[in-house]
Formats: C-alpha cells, sequence, structure tokens
C-alpha cells in the first residue's frame, strides 16, 4: 500500500513539473469552492468547514466495532485564517467482554497571520495525541515558523509550513519529557474531476533534544455524492522513531468515511 501511494505522488509530481500535458487537463473545475474562495465567502461566521463519521460492525467467528470520527473547522478574522482539526478511532473487541483494541484522539489547531508579500505568513501551531496502546501515550506539541504557498494553479495547490518549537511526550509508564523539535508540515491538494479531489498531506516533527520523533502522512481522495454530502476513502501512516519496548513504529489505517461539509 506504501509502494502504492509512493508511486502516485511521483507520477504527479512528474507530470506537474517535467513540463508533460496535464493528464487531466480535459475534467472539469471540482465542485466546491477553492479553499482560499470559501474563506472570503464565509467571512463572518463562526466555523465553517467538514465533518467525516464511519462505522463498522462485525459478527460471526468475529465479533468486533469500531468508529472514526473527523472534523475539520476553519475560521477567518481580518488578517488570520485559523484550522481546528479533530481526529479519534475507537475499536473495540466483544469477545466474552468488551474490551477497547485501540482508542486514539487528535486535536490541533493552526493560526495562519497573512503578511502583505504574497503567498506567506507566519503561524502558531499546537496539537495533543493521545494514543492508549502506542506506547507513547500522550504527546503535546508547540510550534511558529513560516508558511508559504509554494505553488498555485488551476488544479494543484502546495503549501510548506517550518519552524521551530517544543514537545512533550509521556509514555504508558508515566515517565514524561519535554524537549525542542523542528515541524515540517506539507499540504498538497489536486483537482481531478468535477466532483474528486486528491490530498496529500504530511507533517514531520524531528527531536533536537533526542526524544521520540514522528512523522504523520494522509493518502485521501474525496468524491462528491451528491450536494454536500461526499465519501472519502483515505490511507493515514504514522510513524515513531522511539517506540516502547514491544511496540512497533508504524501504525496504519486504511478507511471510507462520509463527509458532511457546511459554510
Amino acid at each position: 500500500m506504501r509502494s502504492a501511494v509512493v508511486l502516485i505522488c511521483l507520477f504527479f509530481c512528474g507530470k506537474l513539473f517535467a513540463g508533460d500535458p496535464d493528464p487531466f487537463e480535459d475534467f472539469a473545475i471540482y465542485g466546491e469552492t477553492p479553499v482560499d474562495d470559501r474563506y472570503e465567502e464565509n467571512k463572518g461566521r463562526l466555523f465553517f468547514g467538514d465533518v467525516e463519521l464511519g462505522f463498522i460492525v462485525t459478527t460471526g467467528n468475529t465479533n468486533t466495532s469500531s468508529a472514526k470520527l473527523k472534523s475539520n473547522l476553519m475560521q477567518d478574522v481580518s488578517n488570520w485564517r485559523n484550522q481546528l482539526k479533530f481526529d479519534s478511532l475507537v475499536k473495540k473487541e466483544n469477545e466474552n467482554e468488551s474490551s477497547l483494541s485501540a482508542a486514539r484522539y487528535f486535536t490541533s489547531l493552526q493560526s495562519n497571520y497573512l503578511l502583505n508579500e504574497s503567498n506567506s505568513s507566519l503561524f502558531l501551531y499546537g496539537d495533543y495525541e493521545y494514543d492508549k496502546f502506542s506506547g507513547i501515550e500522550k504527546q503535546a506539541s508547540f510550534a511558529t515558523g513560516y508558511g508559504w504557498r509554494f505553488l498555485e494553479g488551476k488544479k494543484n495547490t502546495i503549501d510548506l509550513d517550518i519552524g521551530p518549537g517544543l514537545n512533550y511526550q509521556e509514555t504508558e509508564s508515566k515517565q514524561s519529557n519535554l524537549g525542542y523539535l523542528v515541524r515540517l508540515a506539507l499540504q498538497w491538494e489536486r483537482i481531478v474531476s468535477k466532483r474528486t479531489r486528491f490530498n496529500q498531506d504530511i507533517s514531520a516533527e524531528h527531536s533536537l533534544s533526542g526524544l521520540n520523533s514522528r512523522i504523520k502522512s494522509e493518502t485521501s481522495l474525496v468524491s462528491q455524492i451528491s450536494g454536500a454530502l461526499s465519501l472519502k476513502f483515505s490511507y493515514l501512516y504514522r510513524y515513531n522513531t522511539m517506540p516502547e519496548v514491544g511496540k512497533r513504529h508504524y501504525d496504519a489505517e486504511t478507511s471510507a468515511t462520509f463527509v458532511f461539509s457546511f459554510n
């Protein structure tokens, strides 16, 4: 699966920067307005964005139930653009008695102050993650730095953020550490067709204090079903450089969820 994701990214990047004709040039613009236009259209509103929901139940030889809830809320206030994200996954193994086999909650807030320069901003970023079964039970990060819209075209936008920050980590054995980090994040949106868009989000936090460093990548394809309702297929990959003994370095999650957008 990871190999397929890499090949897809290389294919699109090669078409973008090698000067070859755009393979999707004949397709229409995606049904929703661009993110920047959504900010302009929703000035004065408290929040706008989208919410995802997925739920799976299996019975028979294996009895499990899992639920996924995710939201992406945005706000525009003068020169500030704010983005609040929430992501959760809960899974239960229903055998002799109900027991959690996965429980993860992640929330982040980023505020960008738009500069007079075109496509540039200063950002403040903070997040908190609770993962009961990863070994690193709690993590919190804060970073500030420079944001830049690296590419803006008819079908593609690429945003880059880079800056220093702080990181707090607490393991299942209740050992806690505080250190310095450098954060690098990339967001790429590709318009595929009238009703479909491709997104690639990657963030890397490298510890400067010898603590755990982490990488998070989400590859997704969103297809509009009707009006504000869409279907999203995504692959989420999370990597920790220093997991607890007996824990793996990575977690991967493939999901299909319904997305409801509101303005």
